[in-house]
C-alpha cells in the first residue's frame, strides 16, 4: 500500500519518543542501569530484525499487509468467501489477530523452545518503552510467518492489517512505558487494553507472575482464559536471573537463546 511504510514509522517514532519524554515526566520506578547501554543494544537489535525481516522477504515475497492484498486478489481468505459489511470484518479482523498475538505470546512461555527466543525480551534488566521493541530476530520472524499464514486464511482487507499493525505497535509501547497513571485510570483502562502496570507484572522475575498477562493491546483474552494477574505479590522486580549488565549487551542478548541452561 502506498506511504504505508513512512505512515508506521512516523507514528512509530512519534509515539516513542511520546512515551520517551512522560516517563522523564512521571516515572513510575527509578530505573537500575543506565539507558545509553540498554537503548544502544535494543535499537540495535531492531535493526537486526529489520534486516531479518527483509531476508524473509526474500523466501516470502509478501509480509503480512502484502499477504493481505495477494489474498484479495486471488480471493483466497474466510472474509473473501462471505459477504459481511466492511465494518464487521474490520472489528473480526481486529479481534483475531489480537487474539493470535495473545496466543503465540502464550506459547512462547509454555513451550521450551520458543521460550529461549522470548526470554531475550524478559531479560532486560529495567522495563521502559525501549523494552516493547526488545525481541530476537528469529522471533520477529517467525512471528511475521505466523501472521503471513493467518492473513492468507482470514483473507482481511490490507488497510484493517495496517491499522492492527499500528495499534499493535501503539499499544506496545504504551504498556512498556515507565510511566506512572493515576490509579483509577489504570483501572478503568485495563478492563480494555493492556496498561503499563498490568503488563510490568508480566515481567517479573518470578514465574508465576511473568506467567500471567500475557496481551499485548486488548486485556480481555487473559480475563476469558484465567491468566489475568491484578496485582505483584510483593516488591516487583523485573527481568530473569541475569540481574547485571550481560543483557545491556547486543551480543549477550542475540545469542542468549544458543547458550547452555
Amino acid at each position: 500500500m502506498e506511504h504505508e511504510v513512512i505512515i508506521r514509522l512516523t507514528l512509530f517514532f512519534g509515539l516513542f519518543l511520546f512515551f520517551a519524554i512522560l516517563e522523564r515526566i512521571a516515572p513510575k520506578t527509578t530505573l537500575g542501569h543506565p539507558i545509553k547501554a540498554r537503548w544502544i543494544t535494543h535499537f540495535a537489535i531492531t535493526f537486526v530484525n529489520t534486516m531479518a525481516l527483509r531476508l524473509l522477504s526474500l523466501a516470502l515475497p509478501l509480509l503480512a499487509v502484502g499477504a493481505a492484498l495477494d489474498a484479495g486478489h486471488l480471493g483466497w481468505g474466510l472474509f473473501n468467501l462471505l459477504n459481511w459489511p466492511l465494518w464487521v470484518e474490520f472489528i473480526l479482523t481486529l479481534l483475531i489477530l489480537d487474539f493470535v498475538i495473545w496466543a503465540q505470546h502464550w506459547a512462547t512461555h509454555k513451550i521450551p523452545l520458543l521460550w529461549r527466543l522470548h526470554q531475550v525480551h524478559h531479560a532486560d534488566v529495567d522495563f521502559d518503552v525501549s523494552t516493547a521493541i526488545r525481541f530476537h530476530p528469529v522471533e520477529i520472524a517467525l512471528s511475521m510467518v505466523l501472521k503471513i499464514g493467518i492473513v492468507y486464511a482470514l483473507g482481511p482487507m490490507a488497510w484493517a492489517v495496517v491499522i492492527f499493525e499500528i495499534l499493535l505497535n501503539g499499544t506496545a509501547l504504551f504498556n512498556h512505558a515507565n510511566i506512572a497513571l493515576p490509579v483509577w485510570l489504570d483501572k478503568a483502562l485495563r478492563w480494555v487494553i493492556v496498561t503499563p502496570d498490568m503488563h510490568r507484572i508480566h515481567h517479573s522475575v518470578q514465574r508465576a507472575e511473568h506467567d500471567s498477562n500475557y496481551g499485548f493491546a486488548l486485556s480481555i483474552w487473559d480475563r476469558l482464559f484465567m491468566t489475568y494477574r491484578s496485582e505483584a505479590q510483593g516488591r516487583l522486580h523485573v527481568g530473569l536471573k541475569w540481574q547485571d549488565d550481560r543483557p545491556t549487551q547486543i551480543g549477550w542478548s542475540l545469542w542468549l537463546p544458543f547458550m547452555r541452561k
